[in-house]
């Protein structure tokens, strides 16, 4: 029985780093969970799903935005959780979604409590956590990229 606790469950999750250009340059969406921790939406895929769908279906249902672009793969993170006793090992795809118009809101039935577009700046001091940065920062990048191209 130890030999199994030990086992982590294996969960896969795809989301999106959502941005759009303003006057005022690029913002970033960041979202607020129920443990007030700040990110990006992301979900678990749904049966034979496959991430890219997960990551636009997701950013939809959490934010209420529509009309939303796929712009391509950012990256994957992973990283272990403990869950009701179980260890867990988390695998997250995230995709550049860009998002033209509309007023993002919270789903609050999903514990999302808040929606706030941010410049980069802001956003890398916002995001709770490192691994989160980091696709931040490869989300800039990808876009400073396609902006020279």
């Amino acid at each position: 029985m130890k030999a199994r606790a030990r086992t982590p469950r294996e969960e896969v999750s795809a989301g999106g780093i959502v941005f759009r250009r303003s006057p005022d340059g690029v913002r970033f969406l960041l979202i607020r969970d129920s443990y007030k921790n700040w990110g990006f939406p992301k979900g678990h895929l749904e049966g034979a799903e496959l991430p890219d769908a997960a990551a636009m279906r997701e950013v939809g249902e959490e934010t209420g935005l529509q009309g939303l672009a796929l712009r391509g793969p950012v990256g994957i993170i992973d990283w272990h959780f403990r869950f009701r006793g179980q260890l867990v090992h988390k695998v997250c795809h995230f995709f550049l979604i860009e998002a033209a118009a509309g007023n993002a809101r919270p789903l609050r039935k999903e514990g999302i409590t808040a929606c706030r577009w941010l410049t980069l700046d802001d956003a890398v001091s916002m995001v709770s956590y490192d691994n989160a940065r980091t696709v931040l920062a490869r989300a800039a990048a990808l876009l400073a990229a396609g902006d020279r191209a």
